[in-house]
């Protein structure tokens, strides 16, 4: 198991939980597969995986009160499985702190590329080769924008002189924004480069991130351009 990606599998059917479980072994992943959620975080606690890939509606301990209890402990990617796409249960799992979603009943293949995209962002949460400081006041790896300091090598955040806790995503995220401060992304630009979403994603999940990093970093940092996406204010 030390060589294979290490999958906390959380879902209450027997059915889609033993077949999701085979269809990702067979894909080379370790799996550990629990029906509920105060077992999913016993089996997370114990065994620290990879990734965790939860149901939304799982018996104890729901998957996105689950989720909350990962992030308060660890930045372990999460990915949330809802039934429903226009659920509210999607917008709650992305605030809770997931990093996407997939929605139910899901093509096996397709869940494996989502799974792999997330392990390679979270592999690779390094400063982009796109990135300069252009606009910003930089020393050194650091870019500056007012009391903002990036620091792109350390991969560390501050504000006002106090750290900022970023998940990986949330990270890239803003590496994403100052590599170009004052150039407005779009949602699907965002998608592509921080998702790694080879095709079209759902835009939710950019604006539900966008919201967490503006929490962290000061509300008025990331401006919203109307009908055209999100800039980092320079």
């Amino acid at each position: 198991m030390a060589d294979q990606t290490h999958v906390l599998f959380v879902e209450d059917d027997d059915v889609i939980r033993e077949a999701t479980q085979l269809a990702l072994e067979r894909d080379g992943f370790a799996v550990t597969a629990m029906p509920d959620g105060l077992s999913g975080l016993e089996a997370f606690r114990a065994d620290r995986p990879d990734i965790a890939l939860l149901d939304v509606m799982v018996p104890g301990l729901d998957g996105v009160s689950l989720c909350r209890r990962i992030r308060d402990e660890s930045t372990v990617p999460v990915i949330m499985l809802s039934a429903r796409a226009d659920s509210i249960d999607v917008v709650l799992g992305l605030e809770a702190g997931a990093d996407d979603y997939v929605t139910k009943p899901f093509d096996g293949a397709v869940l494996v590329a989502r799974i792999r995209a997330v392990l390679r962002r979270f592999g690779h949460a390094g400063r982009d080769d796109r990135a300069d400081d252009a606009g910003s006041a930089a020393t050194g790896g650091v870019l500056t924008f007012g009391d903002l300091e990036i620091d792109t090598e350390g991969m560390e955040v501050r504000r006002a002189g106090q750290p900022v806790a970023l998940t990986p995503t949330e990270m890239r995220l803003l590496l994403e924004f100052s590599s170009a401060p004052g150039t407005v992304l779009s949602r699907d630009k965002l998608l592509e480069r921080v998702w790694d979403y080879g095709w079209g994603g759902d835009t939710r999940v950019v604006d539900v991130h966008v919201q967490r990093l503006r929490q962290k970093i000061g509300q008025d940092r990331v401006e919203t351009v109307r009908g055209f996406g999100y800039k980092l204010k320079a």
